[in-house]
């Protein structure tokens, strides 16, 4: 039976390894189809591959492609290659363009015309936590898309400062969307795929590893406009970023950070050397005004930073002891508590939405239905299902499978 396109995508993107040269190689043989068919001689003709790599593309076959389309089809991953409608144009026209993308969620942001990288490093200040959402907020709410790797630190914060603004936004992950990569991350990637995709260039099982991120990094910078570093230290990998941006002709952007904090020297040694200091959206979206005029509110883009609130998302807020626990810390002896103590919701006023904190009215420590949930609050689905993302980056709530979510 002869293989599909996709399954010849995948054999090359396999044999030769994620981010591989392979431009001029399909230059010459056109698709990966006729690559396959011309066979090992024609290949050694070409000049184009060393023996290494014709050993690997030797070594397989597009019908070894089956477990991964397989687990595709279970997880209802997307799979985009060049010929697919979804294949975002920015990266046809960078080197190295991935052969096959993998996504689960929306994956039309992918060719967000509006779309700005945001990096960082990991180990964020509380500084650069808040600016990194703060930024984001104001970029998402003036109608640009938000992308970054979906890490913690800067990146989460990006992402969640997208969504918070009922944006859109993307992740580009450096392991497999099946990889159980950083489970504290879960429910910003699953609301992520409701404002927009989780993206990988691996295959689906594929762990992450040192090689595997710098990789990543030149699809943050070419799907985006231009790439804004917060916080990055010397030796941080949200330079490799930048230096991927410039290398595509993308814009590089950094926010100004403290002189005398190691974390910053990354990022202040980036202005230092021509790259445009950043101190609200609008010092990002100016750049494109002529090219979007249509796509970017510039009344919201010039509003300053220190007009969004941050909303600390990770630390549910509220006090959930127990009656026993409370006397505990009061130095009391617990009596006989039969009774069972009602939970104490958190206070949500000013943090949440006011239709987020109607979802969260209605929500117990039992697992409830999405239907039941749209019922109870006589809210439409869509409504819901943003607000129960809310409710996941605030952390008071949580997905339990089965469409069901209950407080945390």
């Amino acid at each position: 039976m002869k293989a599909s396109p996709v399954e010849y995508w995948i054999w090359l993107q396999t044999a030769l390894g994620a981010g591989a040269r392979t431009d001029e190689l399909l230059g010459y043989f056109e698709s990966p189809e006729q690559l396959y068919l011309a066979g090992s001689v024609e290949w050694k003709l070409s000049g184009l591959l060393t023996e290494k790599k014709i050993h690997a593309l030797k070594s397989s076959t597009p019908s070894q492609t089956t477990a991964v389309l397989r687990e595709c089809r279970a997880k209802g991953y997307e799979i985009i290659t060049p010929d697919s409608v979804l294949y975002p144009d920015r990266l046809r026209n960078i080197s190295c363009m991935p052969l096959v993308l993998y996504g689960m969620g929306d994956c039309s942001v992918l060719n967000d015309p509006v779309s700005i990288g945001i990096v960082g490093t990991r180990n964020a200040s509380e500084y650069g936590i808040q600016i990194a959402q703060k930024l984001s907020y104001r970029l998402a709410q003036s109608g640009a898309t938000v992308i970054s790797g979906g890490a913690l630190g800067i990146d989460s914060e990006a992402h969640a400062g997208a969504m918070l603004a009922k944006g859109r936004t993307l992740a580009f992950l450096g392991c497999g969307l099946s990889y159980n990569y950083l489970p504290e991350n879960a429910p910003i990637r699953r609301a992520i795929t409701r404002y927009g995709a989780v993206v990988s260039e691996y295959q689906p099982i594929q762990a992450p590893s040192k090689a595997t991120f710098p990789i990543r990094n030149r699809l943050i910078s070419g799907t985006s406009l231009g790439v804004v570093v917060i916080e990055a230290g010397v030796k941080s990998g949200s330079l490799i970023t930048a230096d991927r941006a410039a290398e595509q002709g993308r814009d590089v952007f950094a926010v100004p950070g403290d002189i005398v904090r190691s974390s910053f020297d990354g990022t202040n040694h980036l202005i230092q050397n021509g790259a445009k200091p950043v101190f609200s959206a609008m010092d990002v979206l100016c750049e494109y005004e002529f090219l979007y005029p249509d796509l970017i509110d510039y009344e919201k883009a010039v509003l300053p930073l220190s007009s969004v609130e941050y909303v600390n998302y990770r630390k549910p807020s509220g006090n959930k002891k127990t009656a026993e626990e409370k006397m505990r810390s009061m130095g009391q002896t617990s009596t006989v508590v039969q009774e069972k103590v009602p939970v104490k919701k958190a206070d949500l006023t000013g943090s949440a939405s006011d239709d987020a904190i109607s979802v969260y009215g209605v929500l117990t420590e039992e697992p409830m239905h999405i239907d039941d949930i749209a019922r109870a609050t006589e809210l439409k689905m869509n409504i819901v299902l943003s607000s129960l993302t809310e409710l996941e980056i605030l952390g008071v709530c949580e997905l339990m499978g089965g469409k069901k979510y209950k407080i945390i």
